[in-house]
């Protein structure tokens, strides 16, 4: 994994997301989105995945990746990396699976 590319567990993740901190990109399929997702997660499913189309993230705000079980967003961050994307790229640490163990909230479409 690139030293671009940072793993980062719930408890951070959810901490970002409260305080209005992280870009959240959702890379898994829409029908798994609409059966939950992280709050304002824009979805970018990694089957039609184009790098260009990754939501503005501001100067201070974190890129969050994530998908079920944290191995698409992978592909997605080495993706965004060979297409010339210059910030930090952080993915959720076992994905929306590890998310929904720890208790965090979940919205549903």
């Amino acid at each position: 994994m690139s030293e671009q590319v940072t793993m980062v567990d719930v408890p951070t993740a959810q901490a970002w997301i409260e305080a209005g901190d992280a870009v959240v990109v959702d890379v898994r399929e829409q029908h798994e989105y609409d059966a939950g997702h992280i709050k304002g997660a824009t979805l970018l499913p990694l089957s039609v995945w184009d790098p260009d189309a990754l939501p503005e993230v501001p100067v201070g705000k974190h890129l969050l990746l994530h998908c079920r079980s944290a191995s698409r967003c992978g592909v997605a961050a080495q993706s965004l990396i060979e297409n010339g994307y210059q910030g930090p790229i952080n993915r959720l640490a076992g994905g929306l699976l590890a998310w929904v163990a720890a208790g965090a909230p979940v919205e549903t479409a």
